[in-house]
Protein backbone atom coordinates (compact mmCIF):
# COMPACT_ATOMS: atom_id res chain seq x y z
CA UNK A 1 0.00 0.00 0.00
CA UNK A 2 1.36 3.65 -0.37
CA UNK A 3 1.89 5.83 1.79
CA UNK A 4 2.14 9.69 2.83
CA UNK A 5 5.21 10.50 3.84
CA UNK A 6 6.54 13.67 5.79
CA UNK A 7 10.44 13.72 5.78
CA UNK A 8 11.33 17.35 7.76
CA UNK A 9 14.15 18.99 8.63
CA UNK A 10 15.91 22.44 9.94
CA UNK A 11 17.22 24.66 7.39
CA UNK A 12 20.59 23.37 5.58
CA UNK A 13 19.52 19.49 6.25
CA UNK A 14 19.62 18.68 2.77
CA UNK A 15 15.73 18.21 2.26
CA UNK A 16 15.96 19.51 -1.15
CA UNK A 17 18.89 17.28 -2.21
CA UNK A 18 17.46 14.11 -0.94
CA UNK A 19 14.06 15.03 -2.83
CA UNK A 20 16.16 15.48 -5.81
CA UNK A 21 18.17 12.19 -4.86
CA UNK A 22 14.76 10.53 -4.63
CA UNK A 23 13.23 11.77 -7.93
CA UNK A 24 16.41 10.04 -9.80
CA UNK A 25 16.38 6.95 -7.91
CA UNK A 26 12.55 6.38 -9.30
CA UNK A 27 13.69 7.69 -12.94
CA UNK A 28 16.64 5.59 -12.89
CA UNK A 29 14.12 2.46 -12.27
CA UNK A 30 11.94 3.67 -15.74
CA UNK A 31 8.86 5.11 -13.10
CA UNK A 32 7.55 8.11 -13.71
CA UNK A 33 7.77 11.27 -11.04
CA UNK A 34 5.77 14.32 -10.52
CA UNK A 35 8.07 16.69 -8.74
CA UNK A 36 6.13 20.18 -7.19
CA UNK A 37 6.75 22.74 -5.15
CA UNK A 38 4.19 25.74 -3.72
CA UNK A 39 4.30 28.83 -5.70
CA UNK A 40 5.09 30.43 -2.15
CA UNK A 41 9.20 29.68 -2.57
CA UNK A 42 10.27 31.11 -6.04
CA UNK A 43 13.68 31.42 -5.00
CA UNK A 44 15.25 29.93 -7.83
CA UNK A 45 13.15 31.03 -10.14
CA UNK A 46 9.68 29.77 -12.32
CA UNK A 47 10.02 25.89 -12.75
CA UNK A 48 13.34 25.34 -10.99
CA UNK A 49 14.01 23.67 -7.70
CA UNK A 50 17.77 23.93 -6.73
CA UNK A 51 19.67 22.25 -3.99
CA UNK A 52 22.26 24.03 -1.78
CA UNK A 53 24.49 21.68 -3.14
CA UNK A 54 23.81 22.09 -7.08
CA UNK A 55 21.49 19.41 -7.59
CA UNK A 56 18.39 20.97 -9.73
CA UNK A 57 15.03 19.50 -11.60
CA UNK A 58 12.50 21.26 -13.78
CA UNK A 59 9.37 21.23 -10.89
CA UNK A 60 5.88 22.22 -11.22
CA UNK A 61 4.63 25.24 -9.32
CA UNK A 62 1.03 25.06 -7.04
CA UNK A 63 -0.44 27.89 -6.07
CA UNK A 64 -2.37 27.61 -2.86
CA UNK A 65 -5.58 27.47 -4.66
CA UNK A 66 -4.86 24.65 -6.74
CA UNK A 67 -6.81 22.05 -6.23
CA UNK A 68 -4.05 19.12 -6.35
CA UNK A 69 -6.11 16.41 -6.59
CA UNK A 70 -7.70 17.51 -9.72
CA UNK A 71 -4.87 18.51 -11.01
CA UNK A 72 -3.18 15.10 -10.77
CA UNK A 73 -6.76 13.87 -12.11
CA UNK A 74 -6.64 16.36 -15.17
CA UNK A 75 -2.73 15.98 -16.01
CA UNK A 76 -0.92 13.06 -14.33
CA UNK A 77 -3.48 9.92 -13.91
CA UNK A 78 -1.48 7.14 -15.65
CA UNK A 79 1.51 9.09 -16.07
CA UNK A 80 2.86 8.77 -12.64
CA UNK A 81 4.17 6.07 -10.25
CA UNK A 82 5.45 8.72 -7.07
CA UNK A 83 4.86 12.57 -6.25
CA UNK A 84 7.64 14.45 -4.34
CA UNK A 85 6.99 17.40 -3.22
CA UNK A 86 9.49 20.25 -2.18
CA UNK A 87 8.86 22.71 0.38
CA UNK A 88 5.99 21.58 1.51
CA UNK A 89 5.50 23.93 4.73
CA UNK A 90 4.03 26.31 2.30
CA UNK A 91 1.03 24.01 1.16
CA UNK A 92 -2.29 24.95 2.47
CA UNK A 93 -3.93 22.34 4.55
CA UNK A 94 -6.34 21.34 2.49
CA UNK A 95 -3.76 20.51 -0.59
CA UNK A 96 -2.16 18.20 2.19
CA UNK A 97 -5.39 16.55 1.97
CA UNK A 98 -6.00 16.45 -1.21
CA UNK A 99 -2.40 14.45 -1.49
CA UNK A 100 -3.67 11.94 1.03
CA UNK A 101 -6.38 11.35 -0.59
CA UNK A 102 -4.45 11.13 -4.11
CA UNK A 103 -2.73 8.04 -2.09
CA UNK A 104 -5.59 6.43 -0.79
CA UNK A 105 -7.74 6.46 -4.19
CA UNK A 106 -5.11 5.80 -6.66
CA UNK A 107 -2.12 4.31 -4.43
CA UNK A 108 0.14 6.71 -5.53
CA UNK A 109 2.92 7.17 -2.60
CA UNK A 110 3.52 10.88 -1.95
CA UNK A 111 6.65 11.81 -0.28
CA UNK A 112 6.54 15.32 1.73
CA UNK A 113 10.23 17.37 2.14
CA UNK A 114 10.34 20.77 3.88
CA UNK A 115 10.39 22.10 7.14
CA UNK A 116 8.38 21.51 10.44
CA UNK A 117 8.41 24.97 12.14
CA UNK A 118 9.40 28.41 11.24
CA UNK A 119 11.45 31.24 13.16
CA UNK A 120 9.55 31.12 16.09
CA UNK A 121 8.96 27.65 16.35
CA UNK A 122 5.76 27.59 15.50
CA UNK A 123 4.28 25.05 13.26
CA UNK A 124 3.70 25.85 9.61
CA UNK A 125 0.14 25.00 8.20
CA UNK A 126 1.41 22.34 5.87
CA UNK A 127 3.51 20.77 8.06
CA UNK A 128 0.92 20.76 11.33
CA UNK A 129 -1.62 19.01 8.56
CA UNK A 130 1.27 16.77 7.56
CA UNK A 131 1.97 15.66 11.08
CA UNK A 132 -1.89 14.88 11.54
CA UNK A 133 -2.46 12.71 8.71
CA UNK A 134 0.96 10.99 6.98
CA UNK A 135 1.37 7.78 7.37
CA UNK A 136 5.31 8.06 8.28
CA UNK A 137 7.05 10.67 9.53
CA UNK A 138 11.01 10.73 9.35
CA UNK A 139 13.25 13.85 10.73
CA UNK A 140 16.29 14.74 8.37
CA UNK A 141 18.58 15.86 10.91
CA UNK A 142 21.28 18.31 10.99
CA UNK A 143 23.51 19.83 13.78
CA UNK A 144 24.23 23.23 15.50
CA UNK A 145 27.71 24.75 15.18
CA UNK A 146 28.27 23.39 19.22
CA UNK A 147 27.76 19.72 18.08
CA UNK A 148 23.87 19.00 19.50
CA UNK A 149 21.13 18.55 16.89
CA UNK A 150 19.59 21.75 15.30
CA UNK A 151 16.02 21.79 15.94
CA UNK A 152 15.00 25.83 15.31
CA UNK A 153 14.95 27.54 12.30
CA UNK A 154 17.02 30.94 13.54
CA UNK A 155 16.32 33.90 11.44
CA UNK A 156 18.90 36.54 11.34
CA UNK A 157 19.16 40.19 10.84
CA UNK A 158 21.58 42.12 8.66
CA UNK A 159 23.52 42.74 12.07
CA UNK A 160 23.81 38.96 13.13
CA UNK A 161 20.98 38.99 15.41
CA UNK A 162 18.55 36.37 15.81
CA UNK A 163 15.01 38.12 15.06
CA UNK A 164 12.14 36.70 17.24
CA UNK A 165 9.41 38.79 15.18
CA UNK A 166 7.56 39.37 12.36
CA UNK A 167 5.65 37.51 9.16
CA UNK A 168 6.34 33.94 9.26
CA UNK A 169 7.02 33.54 5.61
CA UNK A 170 10.25 35.63 4.51
CA UNK A 171 12.18 33.68 2.28
CA UNK A 172 16.20 33.20 2.39
CA UNK A 173 18.84 30.99 2.82
CA UNK A 174 22.19 30.72 4.31
CA UNK A 175 22.13 34.58 4.18
CA UNK A 176 19.11 35.27 6.25
CA UNK A 177 18.67 31.67 8.58
CA UNK A 178 20.97 29.02 10.40
CA UNK A 179 19.82 25.61 11.59
CA UNK A 180 20.61 25.69 16.03
CA UNK A 181 19.71 23.51 18.93
CA UNK A 182 17.00 25.36 21.34
CA UNK A 183 19.61 26.06 23.59
CA UNK A 184 22.10 28.64 21.67
CA UNK A 185 18.76 29.90 20.32
CA UNK A 186 17.50 31.10 23.63
CA UNK A 187 21.06 31.98 24.98
CA UNK A 188 21.57 34.09 21.26
CA UNK A 189 18.29 35.70 22.26
CA UNK A 190 19.02 36.33 25.79
CA UNK A 191 22.34 37.49 25.34
CA UNK A 192 21.86 39.63 21.88
CA UNK A 193 24.75 37.95 20.32
CA UNK A 194 25.71 38.19 16.68
CA UNK A 195 25.53 35.14 14.87
CA UNK A 196 27.96 33.66 12.32
CA UNK A 197 25.91 32.87 9.02
CA UNK A 198 27.14 30.09 7.27
CA UNK A 199 29.87 31.48 4.70
CA UNK A 200 29.55 34.55 5.83
CA UNK A 201 33.04 34.87 7.29
CA UNK A 202 31.92 37.39 9.71
CA UNK A 203 32.81 36.47 13.36
CA UNK A 204 30.78 35.61 16.29
CA UNK A 205 30.57 37.05 19.67
CA UNK A 206 32.76 35.84 22.33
Amino acid sequence: MAKLYFKYGAMGSSKTAQALITKYNYEENDLQVWLIKPSADSRDGVNILRSRIGLEAQVEIVPPDRDVYRLFQDTRLGRCDVIIVDECQFLEPEQVDELRAIVDDFNIPVMCFGLRTDFQCHLFGGSRRLMEVADTILEIKTICDCGAKATVNARIDGEGHIITEGEQLFLGGNDSYIAMCHKCWVRGIREHRKIKLHGSGAPLDS
